[in-house]
């Protein structure tokens, strides 16, 4: 996805390595190969670490681009279905959670009452 690079230089999120090639060619509008191929040449030919130094400082200041609107109903579509099930997700994680609290308040009543008390003691002795 690409963002208009009249806002600035964002890295890309869809990206192999961070997104700071992709976000480059996308500002500029280059291929994004090219941009590659230049990075790995100038890595050779500076001796490796002041690229990598770059590249790792570019990756940490450059914002990550931001996140484009649905378009498509395909694309909406997915992002609903997608939606809908981490919602039921919740909903049963919730429902687990939910019937282990009350078991251990169960078992926190079972253990503090005074006959379980007296009943160990009993068989302790």
């Amino acid at each position: 996805m690409m963002y208009s690079s009249e806002h600035g230089l964002y890295k890309a999120r869809d990206g192999i390595f961070a997104g700071v090639c992709k976000g480059i060619a996308d500002h500029f509008d280059f291929s994004v190969g090219w941009t590659r191929l230049l990075v790995i040449v100038a890595l050779f030919i500076t001796g490796f670490w002041p690229v990598v130094i770059a590249y790792i400082v570019a990756a940490c200041v450059m914002k990550p681009a931001p996140v484009v609107p649905i378009r498509s109903s395909a694309d909406a579509e997915f992002y609903q279905s997608y939606a809908t099930s981490s919602q039921m997700a919740l909903q049963r994680l919730k429902a687990t959670f939910s019937k282990l609290d009350r078991r251990l308040q169960r078992l926190e009543h079972v253990i503090t009452t005074r006959e379980y008390d007296w009943e160990r003691r009993m068989r302790n002795d």
